[in-house]
């Protein structure tokens, strides 16, 4: 039996543009990750509120934090059915992208514009968002 799997996440930065990477490996169908990064209901479960989410190139995508009342208003900047999830973002939040693999292996990118304190601060917090999202993916 294949475990979930969270590599610790690295970072790239060029300029004041920094694009976080990390992989996580999971013994769940292609299907049922893809539910998780890419329909209301199951970003919902780990990451956020999907109160737009229109599933398709170009479509809208408003997203909201819980116990927190601001929205981050984007759209979706690659949809590739059960392969690729791209939202992107105005301000500091940026672009987020969730990329399948066969033998469910999930490539989660975030670029974003900010100071170093910035970088540090969302590579913790992405470490923590994608634990969560193993959690819920194991019905914890």
């Amino acid at each position: 039996m294949t475990e979930n799997h969270l590599e610790q996440g690295t970072s790239r930065t060029e300029g004041t543009t920094h694009t976080l990477h990390f992989t996580l490996t999971a013994p769940h169908p292609v299907e049922t990750v893809w539910g998780a990064v890419a329909t209301p209901a199951g970003l919902a479960g780990w990451l956020a509120a999907a109160d737009v989410l229109e599933p398709r190139l170009g479509g809208a995508v408003t997203l909201r934090a819980p116990g927190d009342a601001a929205t981050h208003p984007g759209r979706i900047t690659a949809w590739d059915v059960e392969r690729i999830a791209e939202y992107t973002f105005g301000g500091r939040c940026g672009r987020v992208r969730f990329h399948l693999e066969p033998a469910t292996t999930l490539r989660f990118t975030h670029a974003f514009e900010g100071d170093d304190a910035l970088r540090r601060d969302r590579l913790a917090a992405w470490h923590d968002r994608l634990l969560r999202l193993r959690g819920a993916l194991d019905g914890r």
